[in-house]
């Protein structure tokens, strides 16, 4: 079922039901979706075409529902390429916020910090990324009716929809640190030694997630931005060994400073 079939088949589960923002929600972020006033739940395994992730902490839910009166498409839990998924998975997903007609996704994820001023609980906002997975989701034919064979990646982290955020964070006085993500594939962390590289090509966070779903969003005209939760120091910052449990525990931590951001800034998102 391609990602225009499908979307008509979501939204005939909620007639009448307009998206304006689609929200991607990483590991352990899963929670935020029950903000949303009168939920509809749909599982990825009933939607056909989409790829399901075993990951811990990444459900595989749709939910429909509305945030301050906003409708929002709420997405628990993401697909990973060290998951074996390639470059379809991610498309047939992002494409499929496109076509149930959102304007702009924004996504979360758990990220490690490559600086000592970006603590676990901490939320970085995204202004740019490397991505060192060496892969696109878009190698391969190109589908023109959902964009070009080239696309520029100049600003793609909206500059409008992160001023939004940024000036949120300041009026509810939460701290919102912002920097560059360097994308890996995983599923093993990084060295001590490929840490202290990639600290020296600018990297302020790192993770295993997100750049497919940037690109493909991109490529499909879609404004993105990307919150990153800290939750753990990487390796070789602190002598504390990293792995999966910390991160959810941190991600949990940090849940409600992301309910707070979001909350407050669903409907001047919507607008931008």
């Amino acid at each position: 079922m391609q990602p225009g079939e499908l979307s008509k088949y979501i939204l005939g589960k909620r007639p009448n039901f307009k998206p304006k923002i689609a929200i991607v929600l990483g590991s352990g972020l899963a929670d935020f979706a029950n903000e949303l006033q009168d939920p509809i739940t749909i599982p990825y395994d009933a939607l056909p075409g989409f790829s399901v992730s075993r990951v811990v902490g990444h459900p595989g839910r749709l939910v429909l529902g509305y945030l301050r009166e906003i409708p929002v498409v709420c997405c628990q839990g993401r697909i990973h390429a060290y998951e074996g998924i390639r470059g379809e998975g991610f498309k047939h997903f992002i494409r499929t916020l496109q076509s149930l007609g959102c304007k702009s996704v924004l996504m979360t994820n758990a990220a490690g910090s490559l600086r000592k001023d970006f603590q676990p609980g901490q939320l970085v906002l995204i202004s740019d990324h490397i991505n060192f997975s060496i892969t696109s989701p878009l190698v391969g034919p190109n589908d023109d009716t959902f964009g070009p064979r080239f696309i520029s990646m100049d600003d793609a982290y909206d500059p409008g929809l992160r001023n939004i955020l940024q000036q949120t964070a300041k009026d509810v006085d939460l701290c919102l640190h912002e920097g560059i993500y360097f994308g890996v594939l995983g599923p093993h962390f990084e060295t001590p030694a490929e840490i202290r590289a990639f600290r020296h090509l600018g990297a302020d966070v790192i993770g295993m997630s997100t750049i497919p779903e940037v690109i493909v969003a991109r490529h499909c005209g879609l404004k993105v931005a990307v919150i990153s939760v800290v939750t753990n120091f990487a390796a070789g910052l602190t002598e504390e060994h990293i792995d999966h449990a910390k991160h959810l525990a941190f991600a949990e931590q940090a849940s409600s400073s992301l309910r707070n951001l979001l909350k407050n800034s669903i409907s001047r998102l919507v607008k931008k």
